[in-house]
């Protein structure tokens, strides 16, 4: 399967639009749809499963997603793209993940970010990125403060996260307050 492919020192970032994710889901079987898309258990297995009968795009709102793989190992060390991209209005919500903590703190998200944001204003003519976070996120809030986000506030009861409401603090980047 080929990818389009955004390339950084260390990682190719493969875009998983509708058409791949459609393409994947009707061509693969379980196990090679696992290891196509780097899923690490039944539980994401049957996330992606889910979104893709749901389908990847909904009224006026859109997804792209990639997913990060180191270029030396050819590990999927996890995704990261936009949902509820909203073209009419040039915004989007930004979503990152590392499969697992073996792959955390060692830069590869910030070395992702930096290209998947910069796609997102060039390539998507984004105006205005969001990202959601838990309140206790910490690396996400670092990350998102080393980007030039900035908060706006709190949306209270805004997750369902195992029958629990959760807070999420809302932050935002502007195409004219991007740096790169």
């Amino acid at each position: 399967m080929t990818f389009e492919t955004i390339e950084t020192e260390r990682l190719l970032i493969q875009k998983l639009d509708s058409k791949i994710m459609n393409q994947i889901f009707e061509t693969y079987n379980e196990s090679e749809i696992k290891k196509i898309l780097g899923l690490p258990n039944e539980k994401e297995f049957t996330r992606q499963k889910k979104i893709h009968q749901e389908g990847y795009e909904s009224y006026n709102r859109k997804m792209l997603n990639f997913q990060i793989v180191e270029k030396q190992s050819h590990k999927i060390l996890g995704n990261c793209g936009f949902h509820t991209w909203n073209p009419q209005h040039h915004r989007a919500e930004i979503g990152y993940a590392m499969n697992s903590d073996e792959f955390k703190n060692k830069g590869f998200m910030k070395e992702a970010l930096e290209k998947i944001i910069e796609f997102g204003f060039q390539e998507m003519n984004l105006n205005r990125i969001e990202a959601l976070i838990a309140e206790n996120n910490t690396p996400s809030k670092k990350l998102l403060d080393y980007f030039g986000f900035t908060k706006e506030g709190v949306m209270r009861g805004h997750y369902l996260i195992d029958k629990v409401f959760e807070d999420s603090v809302l932050y935002s980047l502007l195409k004219s307050e991007y740096k790169k």
